[in-house]
Order: structure tokens, then C-alpha cells, then sequence
């Protein structure tokens, strides 16, 4: 094997690395990434809560919508009387209610 030649790696860091447009420009890249209102960062972070926000959104209405179907389907007498009996165990005076746990 060779032996590192130290005063090439030092010519070749002085020369290119420590370059002040390569640090010019790593500055750059670094403040972009990192600071400010419109890094890349919080960029990541708004998108994924603006998709998080849709999902949520689209549970609603999906909500909404179920509960604008019942609500018209309540509209009748008939259907009004079968969910209060469903939901809420209400029963005629002459009835008995009897309930099975399907567990």
C-alpha cells in the first residue's frame, strides 16, 4: 500500500474544500434546509399536515353524509319508531323488551 502523501490531502482540502464559493454555497444549502419560515423542513411538516387535515376532512364528510341520509330516512314515522327501538330500548306499553348480549 501507499503511504497517505499528507501534501496532496492538505493542497487538495486548502484548494478545494476550504474554497470560499464551497463555503459560500454550503452556508447557503444549510440556512435553506434549516432556518427560516420557508425550509425545507417545515416545508416536509406543512405537507404532511395539510395531508393529515384532507383525511381528517374526508372522515367528516363521509360522517356528514351518513348522518344527513339518517336523518332523512328518520323523516318517516315508521323508521323514526324502528330506531327508537333499536337505539334507545323504548317499547309500547303492552311490550316487553328482551335483551341478548351476541358476545
Amino acid at each position: 500500500m501507499n503511504p497517505v502523501n499528507w501534501q496532496h490531502v492538505w493542497f487538495f482540502v486548502r484548494t478545494y474544500v476550504l474554497n470560499k464559493y464551497v463555503i459560500a454555497v454550503l452556508l447557503f444549502v444549510g440556512v435553506y434546509i434549516f432556518v427560516g419560515e420557508q425550509s425545507i423542513l417545515k416545508s416536509i411538516s406543512r405537507a404532511r399536515q395539510i395531508r393529515e387535515t384532507e383525511q381528517e376532512l374526508e372522515i367528516t364528510e363521509q360522517r356528514i353524509d351518513e348522518a344527513t341520509r339518517m336523518l332523512n330516512s328518520l323523516e318517516q314515522t315508521d323508521t323514526l319508531e324502528k330506531y327508537a327501538r333499536e337505539h334507545y330500548l323504548m317499547h309500547r306499553d303492552d311490550e316487553d323488551v328482551f335483551l341478548v348480549d351476541e358476545q
